[in-house]
């Protein structure tokens, strides 16, 4: 028998240039710090966190943090692998990466006022990249009324001696950071991380009315939109006082089903944008609720073959008692699936319906925070590191956003997760000195690529001191 030769040559690896980044990317987010001033705004509203000047400030770990989940990192060990990365440190936001002993250790001094200061500083630079949007996107944000979304989302963990951590209504150990999403901008305004027991009603109040604050200036008259968590009179009066409308969703008690059973077969009308649904009017104000609420109803026809027999289905509680009853025992072909939202917004039902059904863009920001952003898990035993960690998360998720709209970027759709990082971030390349110039070497794929322009558009924005 005959054998071939092998003939791929042997490759020789070497380990002797340090010129090269596998995250030359950053350099964007570098331009994003010095046009929004990230770093500087969130250290005069965080204020000090230690005696000496060494090291990484309060707002230089908050972006550190950030710039770290931004390139794909998912622990706070992941730190010392930008740390590493000496041929970027220069084209970053913070050139010097705080180690993550170093990160753990500041961040634990983190009290409320300075997490609220997170907060502060994250909302007066969401007001400035406002300012510096594209006049296109501004006027059409500007054109639209903005809406808040409220959803809290849970965060499993595993460590029974996490501080600040409980068990949720589905027996999960978790947190449950409650963020505050402008729904049209796809920006978070404020926020807060409670546990998995904790109701997030008592806080709306609090939570609206920051977000409502850090709104720019010159926008049309808020509008709160939250899910039946939110099903409370509190939250609707906490939404008008902060001078906002209101769309809660309602939670389906005896007295929502009789309401439901009263709706006229004639008060029916198609849904907008969504086949098979309708929507009406109903007649039902819980006790307590502001004048002129009112409630609306949509309902999604289902075959009975789409009906679980499970009682734990989550379908099966969307479902009228009564039709469930006479699905399951076989005296009905189909039932239909109802959601109600209170309201005080004026116009046609079905407007507000098919406005209210865009809370998918608010789980999307979540997803985003969760999947792309390292807000999937809590990684710390104290609780003052995992809200820093979530404050970080949610600033990286606040940069992807303003750096794609600032430069045009968002316009066909904005990247997210594992696409931002292979367009934008992680792209290798190689760093070098000439003629007292910065010179980055990309590959000639990169070319007519989405970094060379959103780096152009970044780069021509003034910084905050002019």
């Amino acid at each position: 028998m005959k054998t071939i030769r092998d003939r791929r040559p042997e490759i020789q690896l070497r380990f002797n240039d340090p010129t090269i980044s596998p995250a030359v990317g950053l350099m964007l987010v570098g331009e994003l710090d010095r046009c929004l001033g990230i770093s500087q705004t969130l250290d005069a509203h965080i204020g000090p966190i230690k005696a000496r000047r060494q090291g990484a400030s309060s707002g230089e770990l908050v972006l550190a943090l950030a710039e770290s989940m931004l390139a794909g990192g998912d622990f706070l060990c992941d730190l010392d692998h930008l740390r590493a990365d000496q041929a970027s440190a220069e084209l970053r936001a913070v050139c010097a990466t705080p180690a993550s002993t170093t990160a753990i250790g500041l961040a634990k001094r983190f009290g409320p006022a300075h997490l609220a200061g997170i907060e502060a500083g994250v909302a007066a630079c969401a007001r400035r990249a406002f300012d510096l949007l594209p006049r296109k996107a501004r006027r059409r944000l500007r054109r639209e009324r903005p809406t808040i979304d409220l959803d809290p989302t849970d965060v499993e963990v595993y460590g029974t001696k996490k501080e600040g951590v409980a068990f949720n209504y589905a027996g999960q150990w978790c947190g449950r950071p409650q963020p505050a999403v402008w729904a049209e901008a796809g920006w978070v305004l404020a926020a807060e991380l409670t546990s998995g027991i904790c109701d997030p009603r008592p806080r709306a109040p609090s939570l609206i009315a920051r977000a409502v604050g850090a709104l720019p200036a010159g926008l049309g008259r808020p509008r709160i939109r939250a899910d039946a968590g939110f099903f409370d009179q509190g939250v609707a009066r906490a939404a008008l006082e902060a001078g906002a409308d209101f769309g809660v969703a309602a939670k389906r008690n005896p007295a929502v089903w009789r309401a439901v059973r009263r709706v006229p077969k004639t008060a029916w009308r198609k849904a907008r944008g969504m086949p098979g649904a309708q929507v009406a009017e109903a007649s039902y104000v819980p006790a307590g609720w502001p004048a002129g609420t009112r409630a609306i109803v949509r309902r999604v026809r289902l075959g009975a073959a789409a009906i679980s027999a499970d009682p734990r289905s989550r379908r099966r509680r969307t479902i009228d008692p009564a039709q469930l009853r006479m699905v399951l025992g076989g005296e009905a072909d189909h039932a239909h699936a109802y959601s109600v939202i209170l309201t005080n917004l004026p116009g046609e039902p079905r407007a507000i319906e098919a406005w209210y059904r865009g809370r998918a863009q608010v789980e999307e920001r979540i997803r985003d925070s969760r999947l792309g952003m390292a807000l999937r898990h809590l990684p710390s035993g104290y609780q003052a590191v995992n809200a820093v960690w979530m404050w970080a998360a949610l600033t990286a998720l606040n940069c992807s956003a303003w750096m794609q709209a600032l430069s045009g970027l968002d316009a066909g759709g904005r990247a997210h997760g594992k696409r931002l990082r292979r367009e934008l971030i992680c792209i290798p390349g190689r760093v070098i000195h000439h003629a007292r110039q910065i010179i980055v070497r990309l590959s000639p794929s990169q070319r007519d690529g989405p970094i060379l322009q959103a780096y152009r558009a970044l780069r021509a924005l003034p910084s905050p001191n002019g």
